[in-house]
């Protein structure tokens, strides 16, 4: 087993994954699938799949689930590093594909991964397929409540749109339609953000708040639990605490980051059916 701290500057080979072409929706994108058990899916915060990003897909692996990881943008495996971050999330943002900027709008995206969410579904049995996104793709799991399948989104500092920060990325009538659901079923969405995260503003999560009532559940942590010696990537172009259960979780006892962590793996197996699911160590 992998140790639980990523190296501090090595690429991950991401070997402990079985690497996996999949086209849906007439679109091929590699995803990286590990473990066994209900589904979830673990999709990457800019710039792509690091090390970090894989050490969280393990933690739930380990869990008791089967993890699907699909690359959605940058270098599998690669450091967060500035410079090469940079310019991954520079073409992300001009991307049709993702639609940064645009509020009250679905990322076209979103398309495949609810097809993704289904097939993951077909594969693996049990009561439906949990998500979590981050960053970038944070707002995505909640657009995946239109796929049936889904039962425990989690969204990790969702910032899109990045041209309003009290704003979220769903189409009006999408939205109406989560509600809708997470009403009749009776199910909730997990958040998280950094109380000082500039992407991922209070009044982002207000937003929220507004649109789902109390099927919103946020979580708020201070910015001092963050970890102070994130990857280049993060401290230079991110520059504030950010990543939740990633490039800024500290993974020691009685931190709130890896608090946070275990409440949504709790959350997964509360959703999905694995009541004797353990935290990850």
């Amino acid at each position: 087993m992998r140790p639980s701290t990523p190296d501090s500057t090595a690429d991950d080979p991401l070997d402990d994954f079985t690497r996996r072409p999949l086209t849906l929706n007439d679109a091929m994108r590699t995803v990286y699938v590990a473990g066994h058990g209900p589904a979830v899916i673990v999709m990457a915060e800019m710039p792509g799949i690091s090390p970090h990003v894989a050490r969280f897909a393990r933690w739930v692996r380990d869990a008791g689930f089967t993890v699907y990881m699909p690359s959605l943008f940058g270098r599998d495996g690669a450091y967060p590093r500035a410079e090469e971050g940079r310019a991954i999330m520079q073409r992300a943002c001009v991307s049709a594909e993702f639609r940064a900027f645009a509020a009250n709008e679905s990322s076209p995206v979103t398309q495949w991964l609810r097809a993704l969410a289904r097939l993951a579904h077909e594969e693996c049995g049990g009561p439906g397929v949990g998500a979590i996104g981050m960053c970038f793709t944070g707002n995505f799991a909640l657009s995946m409540m239109l796929e049936p399948a889904m039962l425990a989104p989690v969204m990790c500092q969702p910032s899109l749109p990045l041209s309003d920060t009290g704003a979220i990325q769903l189409a009006p009538d999408e939205l109406a339609a989560v509600k809708e659901r997470l009403e009749r079923d009776d199910l909730t969405v997990l958040a998280y953000r950094f109380e000082g995260d500039r992407f991922c503003t209070a009044q982002r999560f207000q937003a929220y708040t507004a649109a789902l009532g109390k099927r919103f559940v946020p979580r708020v942590l201070p910015t001092s639990a963050a970890n102070p010696t994130p990857p280049p990537f993060f401290a230079e172009v991110v520059g504030c605490a950010h990543s939740v259960v990633t490039a800024h979780l500290i993974d020691a006892e009685g931190e709130p980051t890896r608090a946070a962590r275990d409440e949504i793996l709790a959350f997964f197996a509360q959703r999905l059916g694995r009541a004797g699911a353990q935290s990850a160590t």
